[in-house]
């Protein structure tokens, strides 16, 4: 089996569309993404209807300039990789049938990735893997910590048993009258205030690796409706630095006390809420004086998008865990 494969990676999850081609799950030869974002906000969130209609609308424009911008024909792609799940089941589709499309077209192999498992694999694209690791995925839809012993390989230890981080930062924001998304307005905030409110932390029992957000997200809601009931000043820097500062503690002593229970090379952060700052610089300090490399992706590569599909479609290549064209959205996909 070839190392130095070419793979053209679709992703159409929520509402991203975006094409990538990678070569050798290490080298990224294009990278397009065309958002949905703006046109989101006017609703808050994202409307499935319409991110699947706008996915429609970009599909065969993305995959068209990633093949462009890497200066490679469809004679020269290995194989095509394509988000199989979890997501939107109407926007999955999008991706799923423009890849078994393309693939039957030009006799592929076509490859199903889990949208967590790119996440995962967008570090990847920067340096290598030490096993065993520890993978942190926080997002919109995840909070999960992941243990992989190799390539493939994933053990989830710990997740979420209600909100997933990023989504109780979208219910704050709501709550505070923030625009959508609301975890980098959140972030943004919580740099200028301070915690002052002293929120509760969830812990659960004693060597539980799980997260719980919702009553968090609870507490900040009420105190906000306690304050406009007195007729107090509402500051929203405070109340966001207070809500960050329990997210970032619960996520970092849990990530910390797991790597040090397993005995990890490497510490992973993957998803979406790996862009924000304050998480950010805890775990550099949480991780700085000891023996785990901490690894955290670029911006460009935290986001959803198709080059971290085509970064974990590589060990399937490798592998020869390819799909026929049966293939199907599956939203509620398992990890592993």
């Amino acid at each position: 089996m070839k190392t130095d494969e070419i793979i053209l990676a679709i992703e159409t999850s929520c509402d991203e569309t975006a094409a990538a081609v990678v070569k050798g799950g290490t080298e990224l030869l294009s990278n397009v993404v065309a958002t949905q974002m703006e046109i989101h906000q006017k609703f808050g969130g994202v409307v499935p209807e319409i991110a699947s209609r706008h996915h429609i609308e970009q599909i065969t424009l993305v995959i068209e300039q990633a093949l462009e911008e890497a200066s490679v024909t469809m004679d020269d792609v290995d194989a095509i990789a394509v988000t199989e799940g979890p997501g939107l089941v109407g926007a999955l589709l999008i991706g799923v049938n423009a890849a078994k499309s393309i693939a039957y077209a030009h006799d592929k192999p076509l490859i199903g990735v889990h949208h967590i498992a790119g996440h995962i694999y967008a570090n990847r694209l920067e340096q290598e893997f030490q096993f065993p690791l520890l993978s942190l995925v926080v997002s919109g839809g995840h909070t999960e910590l992941i243990y992989m012993r190799d390539h493939g390989g994933y053990e989830v230890i710990g997740e979420t048993r209600d909100d997933a981080a990023g989504e109780a930062y979208d219910k704050v924001a709501k709550a505070l009258k923030l625009p959508y998304p609301g975890g980098p307005v959140i972030d943004q905030l919580a740099q200028k205030g301070e915690d002052v409110y002293d929120f509760p932390r969830a812990w659960l029992e004693k060597g539980s690796y799980d997260f719980s957000f919702s009553g968090l997200k609870t507490s900040v809601i009420n105190k906000l409706n306690q304050l406009k009931q007195k007729g107090e000043d509402v500051r929203v820097e405070d109340l966001a630095a207070s809500f960050q500062a329990s997210v970032i503690d619960v996520l970092v002593k849990k990530t910390y006390q797991a790597a040090s229970d397993l005995g990890v090379n490497q510490l992973i952060v993957a998803g979406g809420v790996s862009a924000n700052k304050g998480l950010r610089e805890a775990l550099k300090h949480q991780f700085e004086d000891t023996n785990v490399k901490l690894m955290i992706p670029p911006l460009y590569l935290c986001t959803d998008n198709a080059a971290m599909i085509g970064a974990a479609a590589s060990i399937e290549f490798q592998k020869g865990n390819f799909k026929n064209l049966n293939l199907n959205a599956n939203p509620g996909l398992m990890l592993g």
